[in-house]
């Protein structure tokens, strides 16, 4: 899976295993395992709404999430006996960065206790939607970048308390005023389309930054092709 700016730091707290198995004789004793997790801000402390969560077990590949509440938490019951996989899910992305291990209980034994997940992360403050294209020289969509704007609009419509800048950028092809012009019309393009799709005005804003801000070297095709890019920082 790809990362894009996420610098993620996760602080365990977990019960003690052998203190949270106890035995018990009694029927139909729970198998799953019941984990807390909260998440906040790295740098700020600030919680962390509706972040998904992902957790992924290694026995079946089977995924199970959570989506934090306006208190920046979640609840959810895992399967014992299973190494799971833990993701925090961007924008069409997400970033593998530690495993939990549930372990197997014994028939007469359950989890007495949750396990309690503290996760700190440090959000992203920009991504580049791949393939929102525009005709050669022109700020028209090509149908391709409709669904990277699509998958934009959901994002949004989730993380309702997002403000964002929809960034244009060009190679150095070509003058600079004219590129300016370019980045600004394409930047104007993706910011009419999110407002056509019901994302309110006072959440977007639009720049051009034509060919001042490159990623990589334009002597090459690939660096001026990465150069030509749509970019979303987060403010």
């Amino acid at each position: 899976m790809k990362k894009y700016f996420l610098n993620l730091l996760l602080v365990f707290i977990l019960p003690i295993f052998s203190n949270a198995q106890i035995k018990a004789t009694a029927g139909n004793l729970p198998k799953d395992a019941t984990v807390d997790v909260s998440i906040v801000d790295a740098k700020t402390g600030t919680i962390l709404t509706n972040e998904i969560i992902v957790f992924r077990s290694s026995v079946n590949k089977l995924e199970y999430q959570g989506l934090s509440d306006s208190t920046g938490k979640f609840s959810i019951h895992l399967p014992t006996g299973a190494k799971y996989e833990i993701f925090i899910l961007g924008f069409n992305d997400s970033t593998s960065y530690n495993v939990l291990d549930i372990p197997v209980l014994k028939d007469n034994q359950f989890m007495k206790k949750a396990i309690n997940i503290d996760i700190q992360f440090e959000a992203p403050k920009s991504f580049v939607l791949d393939n929102c294209t525009f005709e050669t020289g022109k700020a028209t969509l090509k149908e391709e970048a409709y669904r990277v704007l699509d998958e934009l609009v959901e994002y949004l419509k989730r993380k309702d308390d997002e403000k964002i800048e929809i960034g244009g950028h060009t190679d150095n092809v070509g003058k600079a005023d004219a590129n300016l012009i370019l980045s600004t019309n394409r930047a104007n393009t993706v910011m009419a389309y999110l407002l056509t799709k019901g994302i309110s005005p006072d959440r977007v804003t639009s720049k051009g930054y034509g060919m001042t801000m490159p990623i990589e070297d334009n002597t090459s095709t690939e660096g001026r092709a990465m150069n030509r890019r749509t970019e979303v920082k987060i403010l």
